[in-house]
């Protein structure tokens, strides 16, 4: 089966959603990893096989955990299939062991993150048929190994993965809404506000519990993964039982939590599975979930911090959108002064009617919507006269312009970060992400292909001698020569027209039969064939017109060719 073994430090990647990188990057260092990198999505770091199980057990905002372990370049689909099958599979993987892979491909070359993998997997098989007549088996469900491999470019990274399940799956969460929050993105929302449960914590609009869920969490210091039932590196073959049970059964970091948590939702039954997730995550002691629209918030009573995800108009869509955030505007000035409150949406005529200027804006994204994620500071009066008792805003973070969406924390566009990263042979994406810039090239490449197509246009007058656009065609004329020789003169000029029409007709005539003959005579050849008192043409005998009223009688067609008179009506001509 699996025989691998790591000695020392050995490089690993975590990776995250975009604008948690920072976040993600301070909790590694708590954690004592080393050589800290942060990247696009991702942060690098160092650290050996007990940081890799710390990682993974108590990482609030990583995705999942990687593990490179051969880099190369590749400018085809074959150097990549050469590149894997040369390399020494036999140290980690056997005929009886199952494996899957797992690809993101940021490349103009490589356009389908599909057909990567299934190079990669048939580079692994083919070294082992050459071999030894049989190969791996392939299990996309609780694999052996799972491998990861990203290409940046012309830099290819090939890597195990750690966790298996991503990790934002804590395991906690029996029921679900609609529209959950990502549990990933909801403890990050909470740590960029820097609170740590100094304080009550507040969600007025809280869904299925996840953001009251995932404060306990971070408020008691409990690892997200203590609810997990396994993960990938389980199943290898260096896997050290012990030491991953002393890193589960270590509460030594834990601590007690002073203050509350409420959560509260206007649908009853988002509140009724808000509870059982809570009873189920154990935390029923210090959060309160109870049925309140956010217009009936009454002033709380201790100092509070409020982050709430409302609807973005997307998956959930009430009645009056517009009205929920002017609600809300309201009751955070009216009831909720001398507090900070964070609101995260991806609309901004929503955050125009809160009425509230932020003092901080933080660009994230909610699945592969782009959002921002907004600090208000609440406070009594004007704010000149809150200045002139020598109070200032909070700025933790720098105020964005308007267009904060498109622009980073460290002040890099986002296609700046873009074009950095394509040359970044760390550059790991997120899962979300990754299947919105597979759709995006695929449309790219589809409207690409149609662009290619030659015009079909007839030309003007003067445009005989112009070229095609795209090498290869032939000028228009040189191409219109030979098919109109081809189809009896289809292209003359308009004055014969009318005389290829008829010619055409009676050439169609000697080639089959009657067919084309004039009107008046395949009428009569159907009469024939079928019964002249059922089906006869104008002037039958025994045909009755049809009724314009819709009584269920035909009325008799015109024959030969008719013009329209100003009256609607029609003349034989």
């Amino acid at each position: 089966m699996l025989f691998f073994y790591i000695m020392g430090e050995f490089e690993m990647i975590a990776k995250t959603f975009q604008g948690l990188e920072e976040v993600l990057a301070k909790e590694l260092v708590a954690l004592g990893a080393n050589n800290v990198q942060i990247g696009r999505r991702m942060v690098s770091f160092t650290g050996d096989k007990e940081m890799m199980y710390k990682a993974n057990f108590h990482l609030r905002t990583a995705v999942r955990i990687l593990k490179p372990f051969l880099h190369f370049k590749a400018t085809t689909a074959d150097e990549v299939y050469e590149a894997v099958k040369a390399f020494d599979w036999e140290q980690y993987l056997d005929t009886a062991s199952t494996f899957s892979v797992d690809a993101v491909v940021y490349s103009e070359v490589f356009r389908h993150s599909k057909f990567v993998a299934y190079r990669v997997k048939d580079a692994i098989a083919d070294y082992f048929n050459d071999k030894y007549g049989e190969r791996p088996s392939v299990r996309l469900n609780n694999p052996d190994l799972i491998f990861h491999i990203h290409i940046a470019g012309e830099e290819c990274t090939l890597a195990f993965d750690s966790s298996g399940e991503s990790l934002h799956r804590r395991g906690y969460r029996v029921e679900t809404g609609r529209a959950p929050i990502n549990e990933v993105l909801a403890a990050g929302m909470i740590m960029l506000t820097n609170w740590h449960g100094e304080c009550d914590f507040i969600d007025p609009m809280c869904g299925s519990g996840t953001l009251p869920i995932e404060a306990a969490l971070i408020a008691r210091n409990i690892a997200p993964g203590v609810f997990r039932q396994g993960y990938a590196f389980e199943k290898w073959k260096d896997y050290d039982s012990a030491l991953f049970k002393s890193i589960y059964e270590d509460d030594s970091r834990e601590r007690e939590f002073k203050h509350k948590i409420y959560g509260y939702d206007v649908d009853g039954r988002m509140v009724a599975c808000a509870r059982r997730n809570v009873k189920s995550a154990m935390m029923n002691e210090c959060i309160e979930i109870e049925c309140r629209d956010v217009k009936d918030f009454e002033e709380h009573p201790e100092p509070a911090i409020m982050v709430v995800n409302p609807p973005y108009g997307e998956r959930l869509v009430p009645e009056k959108l517009l009205q929920v955030y002017k609600d809300l505007g309201s009751r955070l000035k009216h009831a909720f002064q001398g507090n900070v409150a964070w609101v995260i949406s991806n609309n901004y005529d929503c955050f125009d009617q809160i009425g509230l200027k932020a003092s901080a804006r933080v660009p994230l994204f909610n699945g592969d919507l782009d959002c921002e994620f907004r600090k208000y500071e609440l406070f009594q009066g004007k704010y000149k006269g809150f200045r002139g008792d020598g109070n200032e805003l909070q700025k933790d973070f720098s105020p964005l312009k308007r267009q904060s969406r498109l622009t980073g924390l460290d002040g890099e566009t986002r296609s700046e970060r873009a074009s950095k990263s394509r040359n970044n042979d760390a550059n790991y994406s997120s899962e979300i992400d990754d299947e919105s810039m597979r759709r995006r090239r695929e449309l790219e490449a589809y409207f690409d292909k149609a662009r290619r197509k030659p015009a079909r246009r007839k030309p003007a007058e003067g445009e005989g001698e112009r070229k095609e656009r795209r090498e290869g065609f032939a000028p228009r004329d040189d191409r219109r020569a030979p098919r109109g020789e081809r189809r009896d003169d289809r292209f003359s000029s308009r004055e014969g027209r009318g005389e290829r029409r008829d010619d055409r007709r009676g050439s169609r005539e000697n080639r089959r039969d009657d067919r084309f003959a004039p009107r008046d005579e395949r009428r009569g050849a159907r009469n024939e064939h079928r019964d002249g008192a059922k089906f006869a043409g104008k002037g039958g005998a025994d045909r009755k017109p049809f009724d314009r009223k819709g009584n269920g009688k035909r009325q008799a067609p015109f024959s030969g060719d008719f013009k329209p008179l100003r009256g609607g009506k029609r003349k034989d001509i």
